[in-house]
């Protein structure tokens, strides 16, 4: 990515990262949807 999209300002650990303030939400909401995508319902 250009630097100026680059949104991760320093990774902890392989589950840990910090990041920019303004991209916070988009990420909650691609994990949201990721999640959404790949989760089962049980059968009746």
């Amino acid at each position: 990515m250009p630097a100026s999209e680059r949104f991760i300002v320093h990774i902890l650990d392989p589950t840990h990262m910090f990041v920019h303030p303004h991209v916070a939400e988009m990420i909650r909401s691609k994990i949201a949807e990721f999640r959404d995508q790949n989760s089962c319902e049980k059968p009746q």
